[in-house]
């Protein structure tokens, strides 16, 4: 009997009877790595959300307004291929030695960009700092498929969830006033030396629980370098497809084809066969990822300036609308975790999917003037409560379907499924705003000001979004059955 199956009790009066199984994440086999990873994901969440509030100032002081975006998808490119060298990486090593690795390249980008005199050296922080990110993430999906029984594994992800509370509350807060009073640079210099108290508790739980390769009776196998370079591809291509969407003129066409010609080939390398066709099983798991953070990230970016250029809102009161959205992600990953919901997972997740395509679609209402404000805050609650289903429940789900040793290749696609969809549908978000009006956010801002407004460049973002969150719903409807595997 695996140890992972309900044991069984012999009773006088009958046949054996289930056992649940015990254990919780909080107990003394797990307290300490559960400690150490949730503080590890809380201090990549508090980045996260700090560092995006100090980096406007950064930008203008070090007179790189011009190249503003490239210090975002900087992070999130080299994070692509860091996922892909973490998923090797631990499936041959384990996941140890990716989270020191990744942790310590996390705090020198951030050290990097902190102490840069132009922003080249700025943006090449970010990019160390994405590299550091993308092995992190993987890494820990794979410390929890190994030293996580199965049915501590939502609870678990839940934690994961609610670790983003607190940061995307106070984080922006903290990272203004620290901003204010001391500057930008120790918003960057200062995060590094919380570094130290999460791998302290992290690295030696991970040693204990999860070191090593999962058969340590099987030769080793080799690196593969055909994925290598397709992770080198696809965050080449992503790139290039960013920059093209920033760049409205006819020789954009020409680093958006080379962009596409690099991405085909690496997504249908990296990517489990038939994520495309939303294949039953693990390709629809993944796609699912892909579809549902892409959607709902991409609509998000364009909630606080929609709420400053059109209807008046301080930037400050603009992100305070979203800021209840934590609450119910976190409460969304919790309800996820409950033994009870574990029948009606795929039901869960089509509700989530749906609520978070009602949610995309209810936010331009403010474009009218009669819609009161708060209506994006209660959608976005709502849209929020169903990506902590959903993001959670594709996680359980792909570690449920991934054979131990191949627990890292597995873990690395759903998160470059996330990753890439942000940028792809940023990009073609942006680049739809921009054509229809919207224009930099410098001239939307002065465009309100003075009365002008282009509402249709919002709604050209929103609206899509909310029909790619509905074709997610129906990709929810697949992800049980079918081949499991690459």
């Amino acid at each position: 009997m695996s140890a992972l199956e309900p044991r069984e009790t012999e009773t006088p009066a009958g046949p054996p009877v289930p056992v649940a199984p015990r254990g919780s994440v909080l107990d003394s086999g797990h307290r300490a790595l559960s400690v150490g990873i949730v503080s590890v994901v809380l201090l990549i969440a508090f980045e996260a959300t700090a560092v995006g509030t100090a980096m406007p100032v950064a930008a203008r002081e070090l007179d790189g307004i011009s190249v503003y975006a490239f210090a975002f998808s900087a992070y999130f490119t080299t994070s692509l291929f860091g996922m892909v060298v973490a998923g090797q990486w631990s499936d041959r090593n384990g996941p140890l030695l990716p989270v020191t690795a990744g942790m310590s390249a996390f705090a020198a980008g951030l050290l990097l960009s902190g102490t840069a005199g132009a922003m080249g050296v700025f943006i090449l922080g970010r990019a160390v700092q994405g590299l550091g990110g993308g092995l992190v993430i993987v890494a820990l999906y794979v410390v929890v498929s190994r030293a996580y029984e199965e049915h501590l594994r939502p609870a678990i992800m839940a934690a994961f969830a609610a670790s983003w509370v607190v940061p995307s509350v106070v984080g922006p807060l903290a990272a203004g006033t620290i901003t204010e009073h001391l500057g930008w640079r120790w918003v960057f210099v200062g995060i590094p030396a919380l570094v130290v108290l999460p791998l302290a508790l992290a690295l030696p739980a991970i040693r204990r629980t999860a070191s090593g390769p999962a058969d340590p009776s099987a030769p080793v196998a080799p690196w593969d370098r055909r994925r290598i370079l397709l992770a080198l591809a696809i965050s080449a291509g992503a790139g290039l497809l960013q920059y093209a969407g920033q760049e409205l003129r006819w020789l954009s066409l020409l680093p958006a084809a080379v962009g596409a010609a690099l991405l085909v080939p690496a997504v249908r390398g990296l990517l489990p066969r038939g994520t495309v066709r939303a294949a039953r099983g693990l390709p629809s798991v993944v796609l699912l990822r892909g579809v549902a953070a892409g959607s709902f990230i991409a609509a998000e970016s364009f909630v606080p300036l929609m709420l400053v250029t059109q209807r008046g809102l301080s930037p400050t009161l603009a992100g305070l609308s979203l800021a209840v959205g934590g609450l119910t992600w976190a409460l969304g990953s919790w309800i996820q975790s409950r033994p009870w919901t574990e029948p009606y997972r795929e039901r869960l997740v089509v509700l989530g999917m749906l609520l978070v395509a009602a949610a995309i679609a209810a936010a331009p209402g403010v474009l009218l003037p009669g819609v009161p404000v708060w209506v994006v805050a209660v959608a976005w609650a709502f849209g929020c409560l169903g990506m902590g289903v959903v993001i959670a429940s594709t996680s359980v789900l792909l570690l449920k379907l991934s054979p131990p040793e191949e627990a890292g290749a597995n873990s690395a696609a759903l998160q470059i499924s996330d990753g890439l969809s942000n940028v792809l549908l940023l990009a073609a978000g942006g680049a739809a705003f921009a054509a229809l009006g919207g224009g930099a956010v410098g001239h939307a801002v002065g465009a309100a000001a003075s009365g002008a407004s282009h509402p249709g460049a919002f709604a050209v973002v929103f609206l899509p979004m909310a029909g790619v969150a509905a074709v997610g719903a129906w990709v929810a409807t697949r992800l049980r059955g079918g081949a499991e595997g690459r």
